[in-house]
């Protein structure tokens, strides 16, 4: 079968490798789609400490049964799935607390275990134990489930951050994540969402599709002034930074009303993670930071259950569709910003 496997920063081959077979707490699925993210275009440029090479990329997984090993019972051959990609140990004192984002020991499909960027993968007996396995609902194609992973950390974010009924909403950053960000603000009843970025054409792009009240471009607009301006001098109740800027974490805390909340949905460079935070905004302004750190199985549930009832629509947002053997093409498109959501299809 053919796989991209990662051997090395800048180097990923596609390579004909034997088919996996399940152990006996596994399921062996057919990839029908593993989409692409800014992580895969970091790990290409700068490898991760996670990864053990050579190792098939992929995290974004929807499948289909092929295989199921001799202990996996409620599964057969035929039954379409999503995969979680974070996968927690499910024992560890957070976990048992119901944190399972937090778990000390969370172990990643495409990092720890061999991705979806390939024709034929095995979930290891570990997603099984997280029920991090989840059945397609009747209607919902692979492509479209594959975005369920990366809503399901927006939908950790959204909660974390309390985003409800009335709020205005900034998001800030307008790819992928940043337009389902806007999306799911909008199902959980946002007054009024406005998107910012400093890339005018990916902005406008993302305008287009996911139509916030009002798109920001912050490489010709003072986006504190501006967002002041639309909200009257008050501020957002929340604000999103769905980018790794810490310019935008910056900006973020002089945007926000009182008693807002600000939500850190995007890590930094870790050769760069220190920002200037006016502690006397936080204090006197009574505004509550968050963090928000991947996606748990139950998120994963969730996400999937918004995108079927069309809560959520994400269809439109996958702008291209590749083969496995256009990977590298994939990664490069991400990289410059040239789509919204990139699936492959192997």
């Amino acid at each position: 079968m053919k796989v991209a496997r990662f051997h090395a920063p800048g180097d990923i081959r596609i390579e004909d490798v034997p088919e996996p077979q399940p152990g006996p707490g596994d399921v062996k699925i057919r990839v029908r789609n593993c989409s692409t993210c800014g992580t895969d275009v970091k790990i290409f440029k700068f490898g991760h400490h996670h990864i053990r090479p050579p190792r098939v990329m992929g995290h974004e997984i929807a499948g289909e049964v092929v295989e199921v090993g001799a202990d996996v019972t409620g599964w057969g051959p035929g039954d379409r799935v999503q995969v979680i990609a974070a996968i927690p140990c499910g024992r560890c004192e957070e976990c048992r607390r119901g944190r399972m984002t937090g778990c000390p020991n969370q172990e990643s499909m495409g990092y720890h275990y061999d991705g979806g960027f390939a024709q034929y993968m095995v979930v290891p007996a570990k997603v099984l134990a997280v029920d991090g396995l989840n059945r397609i609902p009747e209607g919902l194609g692979f492509a479209e489930a594959s975005v369920a992973e990366p809503l399901a950390c927006v939908l950790n974010g959204q909660e974390l951050a309390r985003v409800g009924a009335g709020d205005d909403v900034v998001v800030m950053g307008s790819g992928p994540i940043g337009c389902l960000h806007v999306r799911l603000a909008r199902s959980r009843g946002a007054a009024r969402v406005f998107l910012v970025d400093l890339n005018a054409e990916r902005l406008a792009m993302a305008a287009d599709l996911v139509r916030p009240d009002e798109a920001i471009c912050g490489a010709d607009t003072d986006v504190v002034d501006e967002v002041l301006k639309l909200t009257g001098g008050r501020g957002a109740d929340v604000v999103i930074t769905a980018a790794a800027s810490g310019a935008a974490q910056e900006q973020a805390l002089q945007m926000t009303a009182r008693q807002g909340r600000i939500s850190f949905f995007g890590g930094l460079p870790k050769d760069d993670p220190i920002i200037r935070l006016d502690s006397n905004l936080v204090h006197y302004r009574e505004l509550t930071i968050v963090g928000a750190n991947g996606s748990s199985p139950a998120h994963n549930k969730r996400a999937l259950r918004l995108i079927a009832d069309g809560s959520v629509p994400v269809s439109d947002l996958i702008t291209h569709r590749l083969p496995l053997a256009e990977v590298m093409d994939a990664i490069d498109i991400v990289s410059r910003g040239a789509a919204i959501k990139v699936t492959i299809e192997p």
